[in-house]
């Protein structure tokens, strides 16, 4: 499984991807964050599903930039590496679902290209097709997503600074990574400040982040404790009278 999770604020957008692969028995681990620039030109694609669907998809994109494909604007090159996943599913499809495999990839794509007038994020699915992320959705997970929204949806909006979406993300992720063994450390970080055309990147080991992760859990039992506790008192005086 997989954890990758955008996030788009007024300010830029922030990034995270886990980096655990499972296959079978075997664990490794690979980067699931592929990131281009150039001149005027800034983006990261970040992949859920079957690694060699990815993989493939990923190589046929690239191959294309290295050939001199230049878009200018975001949705087209959402559209081109859409294009690049349908070419695999040609090639593919039916000799992975002979094999008892789904053929399935979910990508995360932001960035901001020369004739973008603002930073974006787009989810595109399997079947090659897309939606981009407005003012009313700021992030998006793909891959294990169940346990780390909770802390996103309470906490996250357009306003909040890149710094609070990735202490946000981080909890997120590591809500995840406590909760399933197949979503672990260490974990990439993209950071895109708006009109800047320049990616930040930054890798984290569970080392880096091991007190951070402490105070979380501190935080969490200390505002349990200060919840209070009179509505409480009708439910339990009934279960003293039985």
């Amino acid at each position: 499984m997989t954890y990758c999770l955008g996030i788009k604020v007024k300010e830029g957008l922030v990034a995270l991807a886990d980096t655990r692969i499972t296959a079978g028995t075997n664990t490794t681990t690979k980067k699931k964050m592929y990131v281009t620039q150039q001149d005027n030109y800034s983006m990261f694609i970040m992949t859920s599903g079957l690694r060699s669907v990815r993989d493939k998809a990923v190589h046929y994109f690239e191959e294309l930039i290295n050939e001199g494909v230049v878009y200018n604007k975001l949705y087209k090159a959402v559209n081109a590496f859409g294009e690049q996943i349908k070419r695999v599913a040609e090639e593919d499809k039916a000799s992975l679902e002979r094999a008892g495999l789904k053929f399935n990839l979910n990508t995360i794509v932001g960035g901001q290209l020369k004739d973008d007038k603002d930073h974006k994020l787009f989810l595109l699915y399997s079947e090659g097709n897309w939606v981009e992320l407005d003012e009313g959705s700021p992030y998006v997970i793909i891959g294990n997503s169940g346990q780390g929204k909770a802390i996103l949806n309470r906490v996250l909006n357009e306003n909040s600074t890149m710094k609070q979406a990735l202490k946000a993300g981080f909890l997120s992720f590591d809500s995840t990574r406590v909760s399933n063994n197949d979503v672990d450390f260490p974990i990439d970080v993209v950071l895109y400040k708006k009109d800047s055309f320049a990616i930040a990147e930054h890798r984290y080991e569970q080392k880096d982040m091991e007190e951070i992760s402490r105070i979380w859990a501190e935080k969490l039992k200390q505002a349990l404790d200060d919840i209070p506790e009179e509505w409480m008192d009708t439910t339990f005086s009934k279960m003293a009278k039985d």
